[in-house]
Order: structure tokens, then sequence, then C-alpha cells
């Protein structure tokens, strides 16, 4: 790779705004101690010391992309709930532009409450609503986005997809429609549901697990040549053009064009994986919006991906270790 000034780089990113559209979440963690067994139940007894509130989902793509040093606007729909109002004083303190959220009394906000003793996650209690968005919530929605767009023309749009309902195929079709009208790159991070449905993006980053499932592989020996031909079958269903997939511990895999490649992962002291593949999809998609450098795209995403794997619970990438990496590493 040709010898990149990343100070520049990353100094150039403060320029850059991008829209987040897809499925936010609370998360909130109890940190406590485990010292008995209750009498009541075979269950251990957590004696609570800290609560904690974090962006979860599309909302902890925003704070990636904030963190990053971007501009950051959150396109969504929540809950007229309490978990609501904590979710969005959360965006407004970590400076993510709320505009264009909106609430809907006939959704609930989703929530995910984990217990955690001794960094080992206990238990996980989920508050959630997956059916999709009804009519009224998805015109409010692509409005909110024709309005944003105009206003605000961003360099990106990521789709952050975690199937709860707020990225029906109606909305994928006509947001990338409405960004594609307008040359604005469009990155995808899908899941199952609506994995086939994201036609035309700029680049689809699923992770290997998602790609063998939508394909039915069984194929346990993965290399390049397997890649670039689960490359091939992605881009007759979706006429994308890159294809960005996360390998877990072996790295990061892209294809733009003719050009691929295997980029291995960094050795890491791995405490949890939450949240990694929100972090990749963010940097890779500032990155790109800000060289349009596929194999330097891959390169940071690998390297972001691996950092926020060695803290616990979802984490946002810290921007100054990740420059430190970049210049020591790559």
């Amino acid at each position: 790779m040709p010898k990149v000034d990343f100070v520049k780089l990353f100094k150039g990113l403060s320029q850059l705004k991008a829209g987040i559209i897809g499925d936010v979440m609370l998360d909130t963690y109890w940190w406590g101690d485990v010292e008995r067994i209750s009498p009541e139940a075979p269950v251990p007894i957590v004696a609570l010391k800290k609560k904690e509130y974090r962006l979860g989902g599309a909302a902890n793509v925003a704070l990636n992309v904030k963190s990053m040093g971007a501009s950051a606007s959150i396109l969504s729909i929540i809950g007229s709930d309490d978990d609501g109002n904590v979710l969005e004083n959360l965006f407004k303190s970590q400076g993510i532009d709320t505009d264009y959220l909106i609430r809907s009394k006939k959704r609930i906000t989703t929530s995910k409450s984990r217990i955690i003793s001794r960094n080992q996650q206990m238990l996980r209690l989920d508050a959630e609503m997956t059916k999709d968005l009804e009519s009224a919530d998805e015109e409010s929605l692509i409005s909110a986005v024709g309005k944003f767009l105009e206003k605000e023309k961003p360099q990106v749009m990521i789709f952050e997809d975690y199937n709860k309902g707020v990225l029906t195929p109606n909305i994928i079709n006509r947001v990338i429609k409405l960004c594609n009208e307008r040359n604005i790159p469009t990155a995808v991070d899908p899941k199952r549901k609506n994995f086939f449905a994201f036609h035309n993006a700029s680049i689809f980053k699923p992770n290997l697990k998602e790609v063998k499932e939508a394909f039915n592989l069984i194929e346990d020996k993965i290399d390049q040549p397997v890649l670039e031909n689960i490359h091939r079958k992605l881009k007759a269903e979706l006429s994308h053009s890159i294809s960005l997939i996360t390998l877990s511990e072996r790295g990061i895999f892209y294809q733009d064009g003719d050009g691929s490649e295997i980029i291995p992962a960094h050795v890491r002291n791995i405490s949890d994986v939450s949240g990694a593949g929100d972090t990749v999809i963010a940097v890779a998609s500032l990155v790109y919006a800000a060289t349009r450098d596929t194999a330097l795209m891959a390169e940071v995403a690998n390297l972001a991906g691996g950092i926020v794997c060695e803290e616990v619970g979802t984490a946002a990438i810290d921007k100054g270790k990740l420059l430190d990496e970049c210049e020591n590493l790559l």
C-alpha cells in the first residue's frame, strides 16, 4: 500500500457528514459482584455496584462516526417512552444530531439490559418490538431522510440493520435510490431478514456467518477463491459495488471490481466482540467517503474492529489509538 499521511486523513474526517439509518438501541449495563447463591433458587445473587447507559445498534454506529471526528445524524424511529427519553438525551450528550429522530406511539424503544460480574455477562433482558414499521411511520422516516439529504448534503449514508423493523424493504429501496440520485455513497451492515433487500448499494458489509447462512454454505475452508466466489454471488443478487466481509479472528476480506484481498487480523487480547461490526462499518464508511480507496478502507476498518474488541461491552473507537496503530502498522 502506498504511504498514507494518516494525520492528514484523520484530520480531514472532521469535514465529513454521515447519516446513520436503522435500528437504534439503549444498552444498559448493571455491574456488580457475585459472592453467593440465592436461597430461593439456584441462581447467583449479584450485588449491584454501578449502572451505565450506552448507545447500541445503529446508535453505536453513530457514536463511532462521531468518535472519528465526523458529524453524525441519526435517522430512526423510537418509542414515546422513558427509554426513548434516555436514548435521545444520550445522543445529545455525545453531540449526535437528533433532528431526524422520530418518536412513535406505536413503537417501543429497543432496550437491552446486561448484568455483568467480573467482566462476565450473567444475564441479558431485552425489551423490543421487531415487527416492521407501519406505513405511516415508514412515510415519516422517508420524509425525514429527504429533508436530511437536502439540508445536510452528507458524504455517506450508513444502513445499520438489526432486524427490529425500522429498515423495511420499502425504506431500504427508496433511501438507496434517493442517495444514488445524489451520488451519495451508501454503506450497508445487513442482518438475515433483509439480507437480499439492499440492491445497488456502494458497500455491502456482512460478516462471514451471515454470508454462509444466506447462501447455505457449509464449507469450512475459507480462502481467497472462496470469498471471491461469494462476492460474485452477492453481486449477482445485489448489484452493489464493494464487498467487505469481516472474518472474525481471521481479519477482513474486500473485493472492488477485480481487486480483492484478505487482510489478516492483528493479535489482540479479546475481551468482548459485541459492537465490533458497528465500529467496522462506521470507520470503513468514513475512510471510503474521504478517499474512495477500498484497500485503505479495509485496512483501517480491520484495525478499528480489533481495537474495540479489547473493551468490555459496546464501545466506540478511540481515534487517537487508531491513528497510532495506523501509523505503526500500516
